[in-house]
């Protein structure tokens, strides 16, 4: 059984270590305003999280989903974002983004759990990054 919780500031140091993406500074006001989600394995033991913000500031947009490796391919993934959607559903959204590079496997893992393709960007000296959204 997994459990999905909000991430507390008692967090902030686990959350450091495993998302290296992102300052301190950033993190603690995430986990403050409620744009991190844990999920704990049935031992307690964190096995991922999700990170969002608002894309224009209204539509919610995954920015980091991420499963400890001896976690994955066990629908933990699956189970963390479909738990994103219901809260972004509750709150009233009815429209989620995220986003992938073209060199990533994370892309047939959106496509899977129904993502469509929206469009790309290329930055600089990166590869193409994928934009998928989902109608809730």
């Amino acid at each position: 059984m997994m459990n999905f919780t909000y991430a507390k500031e008692d967090n902030l140091e686990e959350l450091k270590k495993r998302d290296s993406h992102i300052s301190a500074k950033v993190l603690l006001k995430k986990i403050r305003d409620e744009e991190i989600i844990l999920v704990n394995d049935e031992k307690g033991m964190l096995v991922g999280f999700l990170r969002f913000n608002y894309f224009w500031d209204s539509i919610p947009f995954m920015n980091m989903l991420q499963i400890v490796s001896t976690a994955r391919r066990k629908g933990i993934g699956k189970a963390l974002v479909t738990f994103w959607e219901s809260e972004m559903k509750k709150q009233g959204h009815n429209y989620v983004l995220t986003s992938t590079q073209s060199d990533e496997e994370a892309q047939h893992f959106y496509r899977k759990i129904d993502y469509k393709e929206n469009g790309s960007f290329i930055l600089p000296n990166e590869p193409l990054e994928i934009i998928f959204g989902k109608k809730l």
